[in-house]
């Protein structure tokens, strides 16, 4: 679905192969950098951190290992490509093992696909397995001081420990327990943070992103006004102007005829002109901005579309909450252009419409069974993509040739 310049005439006849689905803004949630997908227990996170002592152990060995066994080979010109291909495709598979373990005990999600540098995975490489090697003395620390505390209770129990001693000791022993404890802490927090840095967008990457975003949605929604005030202004030029002239012209006929029968008939002619006048600026000022949308709401509103439409609009409206006022207009404006440009452009025969509210998050998906075709390079799709843009929200459109042609918009309501 489209305007006069979105649709191509109807013939006969991402990254990844083929052509997507759904092409349109960027999904809801695909920028979040790491993010938890349940909350692991306790002991499935102290079994993920042993098992990243043993995997640091392994990146600290890697170094050494491949600089000797490449070394001669690096410091060649000939050969230094290959050497760093091979370095890098074990740096790589070291780095898989360790998002693996970050999903797997810690249940982490990681945006895919992402490609990290090999600065980066280096870098990664070199941090973790030092964190990692210091979390594995941490921990023989803590597993020393149990065996220590066992002992205490032992002497406490046959009866060689004295009081003053007891307490020296567990006081002691409480202090290098919190100190233990909060090193622990702190060292998964740093895992998690170079996973964060390494596995996805870095903080800074995922503010550049936002801001790239807001600029983007900020030059849409300008260009989106202007070619709205341009389509006004040639609706009042082109229609409402040109009739407006018609009956002036019309009237002045019948101020200057002598016969009474020609002037009534020009007055009769001047009354239906005006009645298709009104009508137009009906149409006009609906196009703007509904008043339907203030004062019956959007349900009403779209009906509103379907008596206009010519074609017959099948609408599933499951909204069992009040919408924000933006998110209304923008919902109501995704509807009355596909409908449009399905009934004019399409050739289509029927349309549904489907308005749901799931949590916060309202999503209109409007299908046709027209000619398909869609061009979403073209004025109308733009300024709907730029609408529904400035709202944090996405517009996927789907429309082979041939049809059927989906329009589906995801908009935000918190």
């Amino acid at each position: 679905m489209g305007t006069a310049s979105d649709r191509p005439p109807a013939r006969t006849g991402v990254n990844g192969p083929g052509p997507s689905r759904h092409q349109g803004a960027a999904r809801p949630g695909e920028n979040e950098a790491l993010a938890p997908t349940t909350t692991p227990s306790w002991w499935r996170r102290a079994l993920g951190t042993l098992l990243g002592c043993v995997t640091a152990l392994v990146a600290a060995l890697f170094f050494p290992v491949a600089g000797v066994a490449l070394g001669p080979f690096l410091l060649r010109p000939p050969t230094r490509a290959a050497s760093l291909e091979i370095l890098m495709a074990g740096a790589r598979r070291l780095v898989t093992l360790e998002r693996a373990r970050r999903s797997a005990f810690f249940g982490d999600r990681f945006p895919e696909p992402y490609q990290a540098s090999d600065r980066k995975i280096l870098r990664y490489l070199a941090i973790r397995s030092s964190t990692g090697l210091l979390c594995a003395l941490v921990v023989g620390l803590l597993v020393f001081g149990a065996g220590l505390a066992g002992l205490l209770v032992y002497g406490v129990v046959r009866g060689t420990l004295g009081w003053d001693e007891l307490l020296t000791q567990a006081l002691l022993g409480g202090v290098l327990l919190f100190l233990d404890v909060q090193g622990l802490y702190s060292l998964a927090a740093l895992d998690t943070r170079t996973a964060r840095a390494c596995f996805g967008p870095s903080e800074r990457e995922l503010l550049q992103r936002r801001i790239d975003e807001l600029a983007t949605s900020r030059a849409a929604v300008v260009a989106a006004v202007d070619a709205e005030r341009r389509r006004i202004e040639r609706d009042l030029h082109d229609g409402v102007q040109q009739r407006l002239v018609a009956l002036a012209m019309l009237i002045g006929r019948a101020r200057r005829g002598r016969n009474p029968e020609q002037a009534d008939a020009l007055l009769r002619q001047a009354h239906e002109e005006s009645q298709g006048v009104l009508t137009e600026l009906r149409e006009v000022a609906w196009r703007v901005y509904p008043s339907a949308l203030d004062s019956l709401g959007l349900e009403e509103a779209i009906g509103g579309i379907a008596e206009r439409g010519g074609i017959p609009l099948r609408i599933r409206f499951e909204v069992g909450a009040p919408l924000p006022r933006p998110v209304e207009t923008a919902a109501y404006f995704v509807v009355s252009e596909s409908v449009t440009n399905a009934v004019k452009h399409a050739s289509a025969s029927a349309v549904s419409v489907a308005v749901t509210l799931d949590g916060t998050r309202l999503t209109v998906r409007v299908e046709d069974d027209g000619a398909g075709g869609a061009n979403e390079t073209g004025g109308g799709l733009t300024g709907l993509r730029g609408r529904v843009a400035a709202l944090d929200g996405a517009l996927h459109i789907h429309s082979p040739l041939g049809g059927p042609t989906t329009i589906t918009a995801e908009l935000p309501c918190a």
